[in-house]
């Protein structure tokens, strides 16, 4: 049992229109929709996991799509890219699929000795596909069209603008035991050695840069992995030490979740791998069926009413 952060368990962000978002999602990025649930505190409103062929934490990218949310804005005290991790070689084939869908991309370019492409999806979240240079093994989920040397693995990094990067570096190095890597003028780069993907968090400091606002097109929260229970709780004294608030242990079904809201002001959560998304699916059939959480179940007729159709 390691008493680590464990990189990136799932990130979660704010999307428009559901079926849009879905189209998206499980057909241009050829994402596995791993599991198909409703918002804990807003029960009329979609809750998708897209990710691998598992539902492996540090593949998890969830949406909550709101259709009438007004449009996000990207700044300081926000998570304002997603880094996913694609096989060598494959960002022309990217490209070329961006460019096929209409979506908005900037050519290829480089940062720490890496090849990315970065585009934005349909609301406007902001992603970069990145050619690792250290070696990933994950086998991305595959599709009619997205075959396994051009699909998907994982995340490769999250990055955070802020006006002040060392309250929220001390987080990352003194609470989770991440290490500082490498700079690159005001981008710095952190990682930990307690796992071999997802592991990245870069720091951009812009000290006159305005506040971000979350809405669409924004991510909500960044979840860190943790194996188990007793684990997340050992880190739950450790925010605390650090003197930060952070909540009660919260069961969200498919892992448990504490959540804080570090320095810089962006919502972090540390989440557990247990139990897991098969646990009331099998895993052939996952994301197939609209699952409700039990305080939500003898409204199914009703949610699923008002649920927006994906197909």
């Amino acid at each position: 049992m390691k008493n680590t952060i464990n990189g990136i368990h799932h990130i979660t962000a704010i999307a428009g229109n559901a079926k849009r978002n879905f189209d998206f999602y499980s057909k241009v990025l050829g994402l596995r929709m791993v599991k198909k649930t409703v918002n804990f505190d807003d029960p009329e409103t979609y809750h998708f996991y897209y990710g691998d062929e598992y539902g492996t934490p540090g593949t998890i990218l969830t949406f909550f799509p709101w259709a009438n949310i007004m449009q996000g804005r990207r700044g300081a005290r926000q998570a304002t890219e997603i880094g996913y991790s694609v096989p060598a070689g494959s960002l022309d084939f990217w490209q070329k699929r961006l460019e096929d869908n209409n979506v908005i991309y900037n050519k290829v370019a480089e940062k720490f000795g890496e090849r990315y492409l970065t585009f934005l999806d349909p609301d406007g979240l902001k992603f970069e596909l990145i050619e690792s240079k250290n070696q990933d093994n994950r086998k991305g989920w595959e599709t009619d069209e997205i075959k396994a040397e051009n699909a998907v693995k994982g995340f490769h990094s999250i990055t955070i603008t802020t006006n002040k990067m060392q309250p929220t570096a001390d987080v990352l190095t003194k609470v989770f035991g991440y290490r500082l890597l490498e700079q690159n003028v005001n981008r710095y780069r952190f990682v930990t050695d307690a796992a071999d993907t997802a592991n990245i968090v870069d720091l951009v400091e812009v000290a006159g840069e305005v506040a971000g606002h979350v809405a669409g097109g924004s991510v909500h929260h960044v979840a860190f992995r943790v194996e188990n229970e007793e684990i997340l709780m050992q880190f739950r004294d450790k925010v605390l030490a650090h003197g930060l608030h952070i909540t009660e242990k919260i069961d969200r079904n498919y892992f448990y979740s504490l959540y804080f809201r570090e320095p810089g002001g962006v919502l972090f959560e540390i989440a557990t791998d247990n139990p897991g998304f098969d646990v009331d699916e099998p895993v052939a059939e996952l994301g197939s069926h609209l699952k409700l959480p039990a305080q939500y179940e003898s409204r199914r007729d009703e949610i699923e009413a008002v649920l927006p159709k994906l197909d």
